[in-house]
This record gives structure tokens, C-alpha cells and sequence, in this order.
């Protein structure tokens, strides 16, 4: 399995995918708040949404999983 990890802290403001969903690399999948910031989260590599592991509202720590992506 494949990780998108999150860049740096913050909160989950809006996730833009889900399970089942197919991705392409480089495609924007979730969107952070940080010090006041929008930071979004792309995947470095393509494959099929496992599994989301946070909601909107949720607080990160940098390199937390987020999303877990199949081949």
C-alpha cells in the first residue's frame, strides 16, 4: 500500500476523494489548514482510494497517513 502523508500539522478542511475512487499522481486530494493557510495535499503516485483515515475537522501532525492508496 501507498501513503499520502500530511506535508505538515494542521486541519483537515476538505477531503476530496474517497474510498474506491481512482487517482492520478499529482491530483489534489485534500485541502489543510495551517497558521491560518489553505495547504493541499496531493498524491505523489496514482492508485485506487483503500482507505480515508481522517474527516474534516480533524487535527494532523506532519507525517500522519491520511489516505492509503492500492496499486
Amino acid at each position: 500500500m501507498k501513503e499520502i502523508k500530511a506535508t505538515m500539522a494542521g486541519t483537515v478542511l476538505n477531503v476530496l476523494t474517497e474510498t474506491g475512487k481512482s487517482i492520478s499522481a499529482g491530483e489534489m486530494v485534500l485541502m489543510l489548514e495551517s497558521m491560518k493557510m489553505e495547504i493541499p495535499v496531493e498524491a505523489e503516485a496514482g492508485g485506487t482510494v483503500a482507505e480515508v483515515k481522517v474527516s474534516i475537522g480533524d487535527f494532523v501532525n506532519e507525517d500522519d497517513v491520511l489516505i492509503l492508496l492500492e496499486d
